[in-house]
């Protein structure tokens, strides 16, 4: 049966979909031959080469997903010209494939970051219609009243699009600085520091705490990493609708990692 070459590729640990197809356009993949286009399908006999090296026709690495307490100053690129700290400098090797972001924080903002290794996951995980939300601890200089947090809520326009938390909660502070959490279905650039402009607020600190059911745990330290055990990813792809094959159980009787999930509800077919 045919597939998508960009999933294809991404399926293989080379990058997320999005990447995989900017590899194509780029011109640095060929399939029996000729260059590739976006939107071609190959079979499993095809032959397929990027920057002139021909991919082999091994299985794909077993898929793996870190958390990241990513700290602020660093950005989400895996290169920067300008000699910068990058998420990935924080981030243990991988012996096949290579981490990919599942979406990204601004340089400004810190906490959790997902990175997995397999491109079906990440697919599934950033795409909108999956219907994960992501929750942030936002400070702002001073407290809201009623009226904004309804039009945070029921939709403000921006940069002409209606955008709105699904939810505002106010958690502590005092003086200037005060705490909100608030929940988004998409994450689009700067959009929670957007909003708040929108109702006279700035932000000051914005931290993400959870990504659908992966929380940011409190005893990761900033700008540590640490990995999903074979038990959340189990459930978190069963929550995603995709096939897991947890490894082989390794004697010693090691404990357990600790849980990175909280509950979730059932998501959209």
């Amino acid at each position: 049966m045919s597939e998508k070459l960009h999933k294809a590729l991404a399926e293989r640990g080379l990058g997320s979909r999005r990447e995989m197809e900017r590899w194509i356009l780029a011109g640095r993949v060929r399939v029996n031959g000729n260059t590739a286009t976006v939107g071609d399908r190959v079979d499993a006999g095809d032959r397929i080469e990027v920057d002139g090296r021909r991919l082999t026709a091994r299985a794909a690495p077993r898929p793996r997903v870190l958390v990241l307490n990513k700290t602020e100053g660093t950005i989400c690129s895996r290169r920067d010209p300008a000699g910068r700290t990058t998420v990935f400098d924080a981030l243990p090797a991988t012996h096949r494939g290579r981490w990919m972001t599942v979406g990204r924080l601004d340089i400004n903002s810190s906490g959790l970051l997902l990175f997995t290794n397999d491109g079906a996951l990440a697919h599934r995980l950033m795409h909108p219609s999956t219907g994960l939300d992501r929750e942030y601890a936002v400070r702002v200089d001073g407290m809201l009243d009623d009226d904004a947090v309804e039009r945070l809520k029921s939709g403000i326009e921006v940069d002409g699009e209606v955008q709105q938390f699904s939810d505002v909660r106010y958690y502590d502070g005092k003086g200037t600085n005060h705490w909100y959490h608030v929940v988004l279905m998409e994450g689009r650039n700067r959009e929670v520091r957007k909003l708040f402009e929108q109702v006279g607020r700035r932000v000051s600190r914005l931290k993400r705490v959870r990504f659908g059911p992966v929380v940011l745990p409190s005893w990761l330290r900033r700008g540590q990493a640490a990995e999903l055990g074979p038990a959340d990813l189990a459930a978190l792809c069963g929550l995603l609708r995709l096939p897991y094959e947890p490894p082989p159980r390794k004697g010693g009787g090691r404990k357990p990692p600790r849980s990175l999930l909280i509950p979730y509800p059932e998501l959209p077919q």
